[in-house]
C-alpha cells in the first residue's frame, strides 16, 4: 500500500520531468546555429524529439519559428518521422490544433505550410476545401495553391477576368508570366510594374570606393544629404547626381547601365514616393548584393552580403510612410569577384501591403517604355 501511494505521489513529478526533458530536447534543435553550431547537441537530442506523441506537433511547428534553417530541418525531421509512425500505428494527428496554427498569421508562411501539408496527408479532401481561402494570404507558400487553381479554372472557361484575379494574387514569377502572357493574348494590355508596384524612376549618383569592401560602413555624401545640384569626390573623380529609370517588367534598375560594369564601388538611388495618407507598408526588396536601404532619413535595414542569389520579394522591410513625400535612398555595394556572375550591380524594391498588394504613389508617372533595339 505504501509502495502504491508513493508512486501515486512520484507521478507528476515524473511527469513534470519528462515534460521538462522533452522542452531541453526541443530547445538544442531550436539553438542550432547558421554555420552548424550546436549539431552535436540537436544529434543527441534529436531521437527524444522524434519519439514524441502527435498531439506535440504544433509545439514543434511553434519551436520552428524560432529557429534558423538547420534548426528547422531538425524539427522537420523530427515531425516527419512523428507523422508517419502515427499513420502507421493508426493514430490521429491533431487536425484541429494544425487548422488552427495555419490560420495564425503570427506563425512563419513556411510553419504554416507545413501545418497545410500535415492536414492534407491526412484530410485530402478538408484541405482541398481550404485553397480558394489561400488566394489573398499574405503567406506566397499558400497563395501559391489557390492562384494555380485560379489559372487552372481561367484556362478551361478561357476567362480573362479569371486570369487578371491570377495575376493580382501571384507573387510567384512563373504564376505572374503565365496570367500576364495570357491576358497578352486575349488582347488584354498588361502594365506589370504597375500591377506589382515596382518603382521605375530614380537618381542615381556613382561610383564611390567599395575597395576591401570597406564601403559598406562609411557614410558617403548621400547618407548625409540629398542635394542634387551638388557634386563630391568618387572613385575616380568627382560624381553627380543623374535621372535613371527602367522599363524592366520586374522593376530592375541595373546600375550597370549607368556606370558599367565596375567593382569594388558603391551606387545610391534615390526617389521620391508621395502618399495621400499616412500608413503601414513593405518594402519588398531583391538584391544579390550588400545593400541599405533609407526611408526619410532612417535606416530600415541592412545586409553585408554578396552574390547570394537574388528574386522577387527577396526582402521583406516593415515601413511606415508618412503622407506627402516620402524620400528613399538605397545604397548598393559592389565587391571585388570578378566571375561573370558577379558582375550584376542592380536591385528591384515594390511598395505593398502587408500581403503583397501594390500600394501605388500618388506621384506615379506611367511606367517608362522600352527603348527601341537600334
Amino acid at each position: 500500500m505504501k509502495k502504491a501511494l508513493l508512486l501515486l505521489l512520484l507521478a507528476p513529478l515524473a511527469t513534470s520531468l519528462i515534460a521538462k526533458s522533452a522542452e531541453n530536447a526541443i530547445a538544442a534543435l531550436v539553438a542550432v546555429g547558421p554555420k552548424g553550431e550546436g549539431n552535436a547537441a540537436a544529434s543527441k537530442a534529436w531521437p527524444q524529439v522524434a519519439a514524441l506523441e502527435a498531439n506535440k506537433i504544433p509545439t514543434l511547428l511553434a519551436a520552428m519559428n524560432k529557429a534558423n534553417g538547420l534548426g528547422q530541418n531538425w524539427l522537420r525531421a523530427a515531425v516527419e518521422v512523428i507523422v508517419e509512425r502515427s499513420l502507421e500505428n493508426g493514430d490521429k494527428l491533431p487536425g484541429n490544433e494544425l487548422k488552427s496554427f495555419m490560420d495564425d498569421l503570427s506563425n512563419q508562411p513556411v510553419t504554416r505550410r507545413l501545418a497545410y501539408e500535415l492536414i492534407e496527408k491526412t484530410a485530402p479532401q478538408r484541405a482541398a476545401k481550404l485553397i480558394p481561402g489561400f488566394i489573398d494570404d499574405p503567406a506566397p507558400e499558400l497563395r501559391r495553391d489557390a492562384v494555380s487553381q485560379v489559372l487552372e479554372k481561367a484556362a478551361t472557361e478561357k476567362s480573362a477576368d479569371l486570369y487578371e484575379k491570377a495575376l493580382r494574387a501571384a507573387r510567384d514569377v512563373d504564376q505572374i508570366e503565365a496570367s500576364a502572357k495570357a491576358l497578352e493574348e486575349a488582347g488584354r494590355k498588361v502594365d506589370l510594374p504597375k500591377v506589382m508596384g515596382f518603382l521605375m524612376r530614380w537618381k542615381v549618383i556613382g561610383p564611390f570606393d567599395n575597395t576591401d569592401r570597406k564601403g559598406f560602413a562609411v557614410a558617403y555624401p548621400p547618407e548625409k544629404e540629398i542635394d542634387f545640384e551638388a557634386s563630391y569626390p568618387g572613385k575616380k573623380g568627382k560624381v553627380k547626381w543623374s535621372d535613371f529609370s527602367t522599363s524592366d517588367q520586374f522593376g530592375m534598375v541595373d546600375v550597370n547601365l549607368e556606370f558599367g560594369e565596375l567593382k569594388q564601388v558603391v551606387a545610391y538611388a534615390h526617389t521620391i514616393y508621395e502618399s495621400k495618407e499616412a500608413r503601414k507598408t513593405q518594402f519588398r526588396l531583391g538584391c544579390k548584393n550588400a545593400w541599405k536601404v533609407w526611408l526619410n532619413g532612417e535606416l530600415l535595414f541592412a545586409r553585408d552580403e554578396y552574390h547570394r542569389g537574388m528574386r522577387v520579394d527577396q526582402y521583406l522591410i516593415d515601413a511606415n510612410i508618412k503622407k506627402g513625400k516620402n524620400a528613399i535612398l538605397v545604397k548598393l555595394c559592389q565587391n571585388e569577384q570578378e566571375q561573370s556572375w558577379t558582375k550584376q550591380w542592380q536591385f528591384q524594391l515594390r511598395v505593398t501591403d502587408a500581403s503583397g498588394t501594390a500600394v501605388l504613389a500618388a506621384n506615379r508617372l506611367p511606367t517608362p517604355k522600352a527603348k527601341a533595339n537600334k
